[in-house]
């Protein structure tokens, strides 16, 4: 095959390379040799990856160049350098979670999922992304892997806990990005990083082993693009029996309708969801954003959903599945884990059976009213986050808001519990030069409307990426 004189092949896009292979002006070989430089060149003072493996992502390259070569690719992505979230299964690798624990674990004897359909389409897997022990927390710093740091200053974090990928993405290290998303976690460093992050409706994209947050869980893709994030959504979100809470395929084409726009659609802009407490010029970036949809058709009302935090409802069910992971291993290995872990697992332990079904009564409500909501209103956006990156290795930004994760990441975490589609699109930087997120939120099962009203917004704001890891 015939290769691109292509200095900067890694930035090419997931859809943009499927097209140069199928023309066979572009070799899987050498984009993924080129993503492996772009690794080494870059990874060392941002630390996205906790494995790389070079041996089995070139030969994955060479089989995809053969299939393109004859003409016949194995599936959406064949070719496409990607990444997995070290917190997936994944057949013959140790999945490390960011715990020292599991050092020394057996390899994995099958694929979550996520990774069995991207593996099946064709993905050349580069290597594994960090993630916060365990996933517990909106950053990604873990005993195992160290501090992962933000492209945009490496004195900041990316947020987490998907904030391996995040970093991946935005630094050319890999198209397609696969993560999880708990309580904000693809959408934190979406957000920090200046990327885009879908968390799907739950249950469209089937996960296995099941997670010891439940329903909060939810997996997805972080990309540079709209359109990449939907062309992963239709490889995410094929069947797989061993998730029995999956919802039924659809075979609908998330790629489908990205060009529609915005127009006539009711779209209700919430500032700071009637609690939250927003650093001011993401508010002013972030109302400035909102408009944009107006200007493209829409009609934007300023309007709250109309709930208190629910904050209290969120913590009975995060920390309890704190305390349900720290469970399955030996006092003696819990010795090494994150202080902070740790300390909300004691809380979730605590729990009462009737404190956990008053939370999830809590829960009930919340999501009939936002059902009500979306009766009203097609979209709700508000801000990603409610503060800019703060220093790394720290949970909270000091000085700030609260002690804990969420205090910070007000917006994210309610759309976990009521299961609704929610999106991170950059919106604009501040003084100091950070990324700035705007949050779309859409009705259960609204995901192509979301990425719909995300693609119309990414059309006249243009993403940008760094080029480069930029120092304090």
């Amino acid at each position: 095959m015939s290769t691109l004189d292509q200095t900067e092949a890694c930035y090419l896009s997931a859809t943009h390379l499927v097209d140069l292979y199928q023309w066979k002006t572009l070799s899987p070989v050498e984009v993924t040799k080129d993503v492996l430089a772009r690794i080494k060149e870059v990874d060392g003072p941002v630390n996205a990856f906790c494995e790389v493996d070079e041996e089995a992502a070139l030969e994955a390259a060479r089989e995809s160049e053969a299939r393109w070569m004859k003409g016949e690719p194995k599936g959406l992505v064949d070719g496409v350098p990607s990444t997995i979230k070290d917190l997936l299964i994944t057949n013959g690798s140790v999945t490390g979670r960011g715990c020292k624990a599991t050092d020394g674990a057996a390899p994995e004897t099958a694929d979550a999922p996520a990774v069995a359909r991207m593996r099946q389409q064709g993905a050349v897997f580069v290597g594994r992304t960090t993630t916060p022990e365990l996933g517990w927390k909106g950053i990604t710093d873990s005993p195992r892997t160290g501090i992962t740091r933000n492209p945009w200053n490496t004195e900041l974090t990316p947020g987490g806990s998907s904030g391996g990928a995040a970093v991946a993405a935005a630094l050319g290290m890999g198209a397609l990005h696969i993560g999880t998303d708990g309580g904000g976690s693809v959408r934190i460093p979406a957000g920090f990083t200046g990327v885009f992050a879908l968390k799907p409706t739950a249950g469209r994209v089937p996960a296995f082993p099941p997670s010891a947050f439940g329903s909060l869980s939810h997996v997805g893709p972080i990309t540079r693009t709209v359109d990449e994030a939907g062309l992963m959504m239709n490889v995410l979100s094929l069947p797989d029996h061993r998730d029995w809470r999956a919802l039924p395929f659809d075979p609908w084409d998330f790629r489908t309708g990205l060009d529609l726009g915005v127009k006539h659609l009711r779209i209700a802009y919430s500032p700071a969801l009637g609690f939250a407490d927003v650093d001011p010029e993401i508010a002013s970036i972030v109302a400035q954003s909102a408009r944009v949809f107006e200007d493209l058709g829409a009609t934007v009302e300023e309007r709250d959903p109309g709930f208190d935090d629910p904050i209290d409802c969120f913590n009975k069910h995060w920390y309890w599945g704190c305390h349900k992971m720290i469970s399955a291993y030996p006092d003696a290995a819990r010795a090494d884990m994150d202080p902070g872990l740790l300390e909300v697992a004691e809380i979730g332990a605590a729990y009462s059976l009737d404190d956990y079904d008053r939370a999830m009564d809590e829960r009930v409500r919340l999501g009939q009213l936002m059902c009500e909501f979306h009766a009203e209103y097609d979209l709700l956006v508000t801000p990603a986050l409610a503060v800019p990156p703060f220093a790394a290795g720290r949970d909270v930004p000091e000085p700030g808001p609260g002690t804990r994760w969420t205090d910070w990441t007000p917006f994210t975490y309610p759309f976990n519990l009521t299961g609704q589609p929610a999106c991170v699109v950059p919106c604009g930087f501040n003084a100091q030069g950070l990324p700035v997120g705007l949050q779309i939120v859409g009705p259960m099962y609204g995901d192509a409307l979301v990425l719909r009203a995300a693609a119309a917004f990414e059309q006249v704001r243009p993403f940008k990426m760094p080029k480069g890891v930029a120092a304090a």
